[in-house]
Parts: structure tokens; C-alpha cells; sequence
């Protein structure tokens, strides 16, 4: 056979015979088996093998030129069938995807691969362009929003608002002032004269979510407008997001950053180091605020300066004066944050008209429990028996890990069973009620399904109370403290559930409920939804202390008949009360056992 352009002997195709010779070596054969079948010297296919280099050749180029010939062989076919066509089509198909492999390899991008991504890109690249043109507000909205936004904030937000410039804001507040209503309008306000981002972070993404549901009220208030979507787009290329903690993602976000209750956040040092990220741009800011929880808490460090000192040589370190009548106004310290501490009597004096103090004072008599829900003093975890860390490690975003628990439904945990635990209320005190859901399997978790406090309900109402969760839930237990005014609600109760266990609060009684609550909280064998603060306070008051007679030991949180403090705990450990006090092994597996030590 001559070796230029004679028809290959398969197709009728005239084909040089050095490249029919590749595409036979790359359809398997051996240079032997080629250099007998075309009648060629075998030197002479080695020759051609190691010349033009047919073993480093890619697969998508063996793949196009073996496409190509077969689509020419069936191109140049005088009679073609129907089945030739088709082959002809799928072929042709073949060789466009071939070219576009090889564009992408050759520095294309992956619209080179799926011609679809493209027209999705251009899909939307349109929509943002239609979208440029369509502001969510028009201007005269915008004004709305701006002086409906005077009209309603009190002088202490006001002030918030005049102090929205500084980059870094950390502000320790009293609860029920408004901070998240507020903050909420704030970031919306400044995303429409900005044109940034401004991110939401919580504890939990439901959490999170308030600031939207104040968000769309305000909105809807001032302009009647209602907004949609998860994340609220509000202008062109402008967007708030509302983020739980737990979120992967968090970080990939970029703006202003807003992060509520920062000291009842688990794991704070995680938290902040991906919050840091999302603001890092110069003309990002970051404003954190809570209620006050531990000194022993990880954002502590953040409050009082350490964290800014913790790099730094002993020369360059700050001293962060931290007393109410110093921050009452605000400052900036020497850190770079501007610092507050707000209480509810600073609100009080400035104008807020919610509430009242005399009757907060009346509804929270212990002078401790008030200090710290309302006058941002700290809690100095170090003589609690229980400790913020294990209690925030307790803490989960319900909504996400309960699959099932439905908490608008009549019947939120179907006929799963739970035990119910009361503490009942007594001459100033709340009255609080705790259910919650044993573990399913052996050595599981127990989990807080709701709490609730009352005041000022006389034994009848606190009774009825207890019967609608008997009819909400399929309960099982019933621990009730009969002690002395109590009994007459365990009285009333066993008329519809002759089970409730009246528990008689002596020593050894209380000692055992308050070392299962230790056992379960520190092994992490509780679980409560991260917004229920509440619950962590009530357990961080209690501590260990001594009988009248001292001669014993016993566990009290400033609680007498008259005054009433960690009610709320006090019901969870009577629902718990019907668990059997035992040890935990090293796998923190419940056991059987006569004792327990806490040291």
C-alpha cells in the first residue's frame, strides 16, 4: 500500500496511511498487527509510534478524530439508511461536545461544557438588569419609612441611632427595651441609604427571623408594602439576611453585621471569628447586644478588653472601664468599640413608657434576679452549682434538631410521652411549668419542650393551667411541689390526674432533684431551644449551701414563701424528679447507682 492518500481500506475515505495507522493503534491494535495488516515495515510503525508520540495523545483528541473519521466515513456513503442518519445526528452531536471539552481546557469556563448554564446566567443576568430599574421603595416611601421611624422610637434608641457611624458597637442592655425592634428598623434604614448588606446572627435561625417579622411589620406600617422572601431584597443588589449561628454558610456572606444575645451564644469564640470575616471591609460594622449572662462566658473577654489585649505585649494593653455610671451615655474605649450599658431605669428615665418600675419590681421580688434581668449586672458563675459553659452546651435551634416537634399544632409532639414538672405559685412569686420529653432510647437525651410562668393565679386557674398541657400533650408523669401552699394545687390536680406526684421539698428530696439536674446538664444529656434563656438563668441562681441547723448540705437559690426566684428550673427538676438518680459512665450512659458526687 503507497503511503500517501490511499483510500483506507474500511471506509472508501482517502486517508493518509501513517494517520489510519494511529487510528488503529488507538482502536487497540499493536504496531505488529498494524504493520502486517498495511502491508508496512514494522520499523517503520515504531518509527511513526514514537515520532508523532500516539501514546501521549489526550483522550479527547482520540475521541474527536476517531468521531471525525466515522462521520466522514457515513457522510461519504452513496446509499444511507435510516439508521446512517441517526448515527450521522448522534455523531455530529458527539463532535460539538468534543470542541467544547477541548475550549474549556484551553482556559473556557464551565458554560463552555453545558451550553444551559449560559442561558441560565443570561436568564439572569436579565433579571438583574430588569430588577435595576425596579426599586423595591420608591422615594416618597423611603421618607415614609423615615419619619414613621421618629415617630415611634423612644429617646434611648435615638441615641442608638445617633451613634450608628462607629464601626464597632457593643452595648449590654436591660431586657424588654425594644434592642431588637429597634436594630431591626436601623439596618433597614441604613441598607437604603448605603445600598450594603446587612446581616442578621442568632442563636438560632428562628431567632434570627424576629428581626425579619419586625422588618416586614414596620414596613407594612409606614407604607402598607408588604416584603417577601426568606432574606428581604430591598433595593438593587441590596439584601438582609437572617442567619442562625449554626449555618454553614455564614460566612460567605458579606455587610453590616448584627448579632443579638451575644452572651448566650455556645461556642462564642467560633461565632465571632466567622462574624469578623463577614464584616472585614473598612466601611463594614458590627454591633453586638444582649442582656447579661456570666463573667465566666467566652464574649466576657470580648466586653471587659481582654480579647483585644490577649496578642499584645503588656505595654500596649487597654483597660476598659466597665461601671454603668461610665458607659450610661456611651463611650469609645480605647479598644476601638463604642460601649454602652443600659438599664431599665435609664430607659425608664428617658422617656419609655412600656412599663412601670414599681410593678417589674413586684413581678421580680428577688433583688439578685432583678439585677440581672433589668440592671445588666453580671452573674459570677463561680459560686453556681451549675456553669453557663454546660448550660450553653445544652443549647440547640430547636426548629432545625426536633423533627419532630410541629409547635403550632394542636398537638406538637403527637402521642409521644413527657413528663410535666410545676412549681407553684405563691404569695409574689411566678408560678412555672416545665414539660418535657424523656429519651426515646435508653442513655438519650431529655429535651425541654416548653415552659411557661404565671402571676398572680390563684390555685383554681394554676390548676386548670395544668390540665390544658394534659390535654396538649400525652403525659405521663406529673411531679407537682406540694409543699406547704402547694398542696392545694396537687390537690386540685389529682381530681383529673389522680397520678401527680406531690413532692414534699426536704433535704435529702432536694438534693437528689438538684444532683440529676447537675448529672444530665453536665453530661449533656439536656436539650433546650438556644432563644429559652430564661431556663439558663434560673439554674446559674442556684447554689450550694447549708441547712439552719448546718449540719447538712442543701441547695437554695434565695427562695423564700414569700419570694420566689429560679422557678422555672425548680419545675424542670420536679418533671426530672421522675428519673431515677444514677451515675453516668465514661460514655455518658445512664446507670443504676446508690450515690453521686459532684467533685
Amino acid at each position: 500500500m503507497s503511503l500517501f492518500n490511499n483510500t483506507s481500506p474500511e471506509s472508501g475515505i482517502n486517508l493518509p496511511v501513517r494517520k489510519y495507522a494511529q487510528h488503529m493503534y488507538w482502536r487497540g491494535y499493536t504496531c505488529a498487527e498494524i504493520a502486517r495488516t498495511l502491508d508496512i515495515a514494522d520499523s517503520t510503525v515504531r518509527s511513526w509510534h514514537k515520532n508523532d508520540k500516539w501514546d501521549e495523545d489526550s483522550v479527547v483528541k482520540r475521541c474527536s478524530e476517531s468521531i471525525e473519521y466515522r462521520y466522514c466515513q457515513l457522510v461519504l456513503k452513496e446509499d444511507k439508511s435510516e439508521r446512517d442518519e441517526n448515527e450521522i445526528e448522534l455523531l455530529g452531536k458527539q463532535l460539538e461536545r468534543m470542541a467544547r471539552i477541548e475550549k474549556y481546557k484551553n482556559g473556557g469556563n464551565e458554560t463552555d461544557l453545558n451550553p444551559k448554564l449560559k442561558k441560565r446566567g443570561e436568564g439572569r443576568r436579565k433579571k438583574i438588569e430588569e430588577q435595576k430599574g425596579k426599586e423595591v421603595f420608591t422615594e416618597e416611601e423611603i421618607e415614609s419609612l423615615k419619619d414613621y421611624f421618629k415617630l415611634i422610637m423612644y429617646p434611648h434608641q435615638m441615641k442608638w441611632w445617633d451613634n450608628r457611624s462607629y464601626s464597632m458597637r457593643q452595648i449590654v442592655k436591660s431586657r424588654q427595651i425594644g434592642a431588637t425592634y429597634y436594630f431591626a428598623v436601623e439596618a433597614l434604614l441604613t441598607a437604603l441609604e448605603t445600598g450594603k448588606n446587612q446581616i442578621f446572627l442568632s442563636a438560632s435561625k428562628n431567632q434570627a427571623k424576629v428581626f425579619r417579622t419586625n422588618i416586614i411589620d414596620f414596613v407594612e406600617q409606614a407604607t402598607g408594602k408588604t416584603l417577601r422572601g426568606e432574606n428581604l431584597r430591598v433595593a438593587a443588589g441590596t439584601t438582609l439576611y437572617f442567619l442562625g449561628t449554626n449555618s454553614n454558610t455564614a460566612q460567605s456572606y458579606s455587610g453590616d453585621l448584627y448579632i443579638d444575645e451575644y452572651f448566650w451564644i455556645p461556642r462564642f469564640d467560633k461565632i465571632q471569628h466567622v462574624a469578623s470575616g463577614m464584616a472585614v471591609h473598612d466601611d463594614r460594622r458590627i454591633t453586638y447586644f444582649s442582656t447579661p449572662s456570666t463573667m465566666g462566658h467566652e464574649a466576657y473577654k470580648l466586653w471587659d478588653g481582654e480579647h483585644y489585649n490577649a496578642e499584645r505585649p503588656k505595654k500596649d494593653h487597654v483597660k476598659i472601664n466597665l461601671s454603668h455610671a461610665h458607659l450610661k451615655d456611651g463611650v469609645l474605649c480605647d479598644d476601638g468599640y463604642w460601649r454602652q450599658v443600659i438599664t431599665i431605669k435609664d430607659a425608664i428615665d428617658s422617656g419609655f413608657d412600656r412599663v412601670t418600675l414599681s410593678t417589674l419590681e413586684r413581678k421580680f421580688p428577688n433583688p439578685a434576679q432583678f439585677a440581672n434581668l433589668f440592671m445588666c449586672q453580671f452573674i459570677n458563675d463561680m459560686n453556681s452549682l451549675f456553669k453557663l459553659k454546660d448550660l450553653a452546651r445544652c443549647m440547640i435551634d430547636a426548629r432545625v434538631e426536633w423533627q419532630d416537634w410541629k409547635p403550632l399544632r394542636k398537638r406538637p409532639l403527637g402521642d409521644a410521652p413527657v413528663w410535666i414538672g410545676y412549681d407553684p405559685s405563691r404569695t409574689q412569686d411566678d408560678a412555672s411549668i416545665a414539660v418535657i420529653a424523656p429519651p426515646r432510647v435508653e442513655g438519650g437525651k431529655f429535651r425541654i419542650i416548653e415552659t411557661q410562668s404565671y402571676n398572680g393565679l390563684d390555685f383554681e386557674v394554676q390548676a386548670k393551667k395544668i390540665k390544658e398541657y394534659t390535654e396538649k400533650y400525652n403525659v405521663q408523669f406529673i411531679g407537682i411541689d406540694a409543699t406547704g401552699l402547694g398542696k392545694a394545687v396537687h390537690d386540685l390536680v389529682i381530681k383529673f390526674y389522680k397520678r401527680a406526684r406531690a413532692i414534699i421539698y426536704n433535704v435529702d428530696e432536694k438534693n437528689e432533684m438538684v444532683l440529676k439536674a447537675y448529672q444530665v446538664i453536665h453530661h449533656q444529656r439536656l436539650e433546650y431551644d438556644s432563644e429559652c434563656t430564661e431556663i439558663a438563668s434560673a439554674f446559674l441562681t442556684i447554689h450550694q449551701s447549708t441547712t439552719g441547723s448546718g449540719r447538712s448540705v442543701t441547695y437554695k437559690a434565695s427562695r423564700t414563701n414569700s419570694t420566689g426566684h429560679a422557678d422555672v428550673a425548680w419545675a424542670i427538676m420536679n418533671a426530672l424528679s421522675n428519673d431515677p438518680l444514677g451515675m453516668i459512665d465514661e460514655a455518658g450512659h445512664g446507670k443504676k447507682s446508690g450515690s453521686i458526687s459532684l467533685f
